[in-house]
């Protein structure tokens, strides 16, 4: 996946997340809560690895151009 898709698909599952939390508090189901805060926090991570995604990849573009200039 690249790092854009990390970071929307990331966004969306802690979007979702956060409305199970909230679903399962207004409802009284600690289940649906506690699956929200394990989606979220999955989203969070996925979110991270978009972001580490992308800053390699800006690394290794300054690194290329570096390069390139030198040859």
């Amino acid at each position: 996946m690249s790092s854009a898709t990390d970071k929307v698909i990331g966004a969306a599952n802690a979007a979702v997340g956060n409305v199970k939390q909230a679903v399962g508090k207004a409802v009284g189901s600690d289940k649906l809560e506690a699956e929200g805060i394990v989606q979220e926090a999955k989203g969070e991570g996925q979110k991270a690895v978009g972001d580490a995604k992308g800053a390699i990849k800006q690394g290794a573009n300054k690194v290329a151009e570096v390069i390139n200039k030198k040859l």
